[in-house]
């Protein structure tokens, strides 16, 4: 276990809850739980952040995953077959992550957060109603490359932000409503994390002491969020991803420009 204070350790478990809770409502946890490890880890490596941000991320990803599968009408294969170019692209992005400075990260969350803020903000009814037939063959192939290769590169290389991406992509290209996508999104999420996962851990970046008890409430506060999601429907997932990325942003920009 790394040397941190107990005060530290507690916040770190309260963000671990609170990002399991929103990276299965709405996607993004990360965005949460990865400035707190930057904040409570000063002196370890970028990639070994990372690294531990990945091993809690995927245990509370699984649960919430386990949770809407068995009470949404999930396509699993689908899933999965996007799951599996995530888990090429997510190894592809973690091997060239060791070159990712603490200074660089900031900004460029910022940035992805404030569009994803505005495109979201500006199409209300983005996400509010189901599809109405089966995505074509097209549009299957767009999401296993842009939502399974593409975003499962930037899990890999930066990771926040990733379920939030997936949940917009497949909105977006299979015309899913925001409830769907957001279950659809953690099967997938599941595989942008173990394929990263794997990557980290071959690299040693990764302090499993530490993960193993941030991913107890990581799970549980995922299996809560998937939970809430499927109870609360659509509305509510938009206001929660709005609220999320508003509050983010902020506390980002107070870092860098405060």
């Amino acid at each position: 276990m790394p040397d941190i204070s107990t005060t530290m350790l507690i916040v770190l478990c309260i963000a671990a809850a609170a990002a399991g809770w929103i990276d299965a409502v709405v996607g993004g946890g990360g965005l949460l739980l990865l400035p707190a490890l930057l904040l409570g880890l000063p002196h370890a490596h970028p990639a070994a952040v990372l690294g531990t941000n990945k091993a809690v991320a995927i245990v509370g990803t699984t649960g919430a995953a386990v949770t809407y599968v068995r009470k949404a009408p999930v396509d699993v294969k689908l899933a999965v077959r996007i799951g599996l170019a995530a888990v090429a692209g997510s190894m592809g992005g973690a091997l060239l992550a060791d070159g990712i400075s603490k200074d660089a990260m900031r900004p460029l969350i910022m940035a992805v957060l404030l569009l994803v803020g505005g495109f979201v903000a500006f199409k209300p009814a983005f996400g509010t109603a189901p599809a109405a037939a089966p995505a074509s063959r097209q549009r299957v192939l767009l999401a296993i490359g842009l939502a399974g290769l593409g975003i499962g590169f930037y899990d890999g290389l930066i990771g926040p932000g990733t379920g939030t991406f997936l949940v917009l992509a497949l909105t977006a290209l299979l015309h899913l409503d925001l409830v769907n996508a957001s279950a659809t999104a953690k099967i997938v999420n599941v595989c942008t994390n173990a394929g990263a996962l794997a990557m980290f851990a071959y690299q040693g970046r990764v302090l499993w002491q530490l993960a193993a008890l941030l991913a107890a409430f990581n799970l549980a506060g995922g299996m809560i969020g998937a939970r809430t999601a499927l109870k609360k429907g659509s509305g509510f997932v938009r206001g929660v991803l709005l609220t999320v990325v508003g509050a983010l942003v902020l506390k980002l920009g107070f870092e860098q420009f405060g």
